[in-house]
């Protein structure tokens, strides 16, 4: 039960990584305090929900995650997201924590204690007392990587999203791991990190590597990155940013290469596209994500350069909803009846629009103008 954990809270910092807290954790599971840091951002908001990363290794990982983390969430590349850390690091604890029977490559009795801990402990404590998203990440590196692989081998991953990091790997893993992955039906990301420089877990984790990567399943999304430059050691410095790159590609705006490449290629209503986007960040982050103004651009774009006038209306109408103040709305929705024929509707909206307040190149003057071309056009 939640309420037998005490917290001791050691430290409260700000700066460079925002809201820090590190405590003593009260473990019932293990029967020990644990050193347990949080990440919560800065404008934390009990409305918002919030994605879950989970960083063991925390001495040598967690920094970097959190650095990451704020970064592409400042730069829209993903969202806000709260971090947990669990240092391992004392008297080489992490080795007792990960360790695995060399029978059959399964968790020791000090092992499955650890994966309660987390399980039962930390991630239900944070989930109660915080707003947390259904999406949770894990990253590990080197024993602590090959450890996050078991939650692969639950009926339902707790995990989305996994970042393993030069892996040491257990008994068989390089084949349960592919077995496991095919197995999934939800949405699963994996990110496999490694080294240049070979060692004896190279050629299983090159054979896990072949064989994820023959799974042939749209919910999996796979990444590998082999860095040549990097060692055992240093390896834990690359890739992380990559990794949220691809795990949170779907939350960035819309880029040039995705206009052309999908938006401008593709046979369905160009609004169509905006619809997906947000409902599948809804459904796969459990957030509801504010419209970048970036997407509403790119959109009326594509619908004018396809020339897809029913795309007008629907956007017009978003446009209303979250930029409530700004004349976008009424501008696009003026140039749909324009463009549809019926001018006494498209001067009526336009003129609405020139009395509201500009945003991004829309400006009075333009609205103006279509209602001064409208006029003449039509003798108002």
């Amino acid at each position: 039960m939640l309420r037998k954990f005490t917290f001791i809270a050691l430290l409260v910092c700000s700066g460079i990584y925002g809201q820090v807290t590190q405590e003593i954790f009260e473990s019932f599971k293990l029967q020990e305090r644990r050193d347990v840091r949080y990440y919560f951002p800065e404008d934390y908001d009990k409305e918002k929900k919030y994605p879950l990363i989970v960083v063991l290794d925390a001495e040598y990982l967690f920094d970097q995650v959190v650095a990451n983390a704020k970064f592409y969430n400042q730069f829209h590349g993903m969202p806000a997201s709260i971090v947990v850390g669990i240092d391992q690091s004392k008297k080489s604890i992490r080795f007792d924590d990960c360790a695995w029977n060399e029978e059959d490559g399964l968790p020791s009795e000090k092992g499955k204690l650890f994966f309660e801990f987390l399980g039962m402990e930390i991630i239900p404590y944070l989930d109660l007392n915080y707003s947390t998203a259904p999406f949770k990440m894990v990253v590990g590196y080197d024993i602590t990587a090959n450890y996050t692989n078991y939650w692969l081998f639950k009926e339902n991953s707790l995990f989305n999203a996994y970042i393993n990091i030069s892996p040491t790997l257990a008994p068989e893993m390089e084949n349960r791991v592919p077995s496991r992955l095919s197995a999934f039906d939800k949405q699963m990301f994996y990110e496999l990190i490694v080294e240049g420089e070979k060692n004896k877990d190279t050629p299983r984790i090159m054979a896990m590597h072949n064989a994820i990567k023959a799974i042939e399943k749209e919910t999996l999304h796979y990444n590998f990155h082999q860095y040549e430059s990097a060692d055992h050691i240093s390896v834990a410095t690359y890739g992380i940013g990559k990794a949220f790159d691809n795990i949170f590609g779907m939350f960035k705006p819309i880029s040039p290469k995705e206009y052309k490449e999908e938006i401008l290629t593709s046979e369905d209503p160009v609004f169509k596209y905006l619809e997906n986007k947000y409902k599948g960040i809804e459904e796969l982050f459990g957030i509801q994500k504010t419209v970048d103004l970036n997407d509403i651009m790119a959109i009326y774009a594509a619908s004018r350069k396809k020339e897809d006038i029913e795309s007008l209306k629907p956007l017009s109408d978003l446009c209303k909803k979250e930029f409530p103040d700004t004349m976008m709305g009424f501008y696009f929705e003026g140039e749909y009846y324009e463009q549809l024929g019926e001018p006494k509707k498209a001067l009526k909206t336009f003129e609405k629009a020139f009395g509201m307040d500009e945003i991004d190149f829309l400006t009075k003057e333009m609205a103006l103008e279509k209602i001064d071309a409208l006029k003449a056009d039509f003798g108002y």
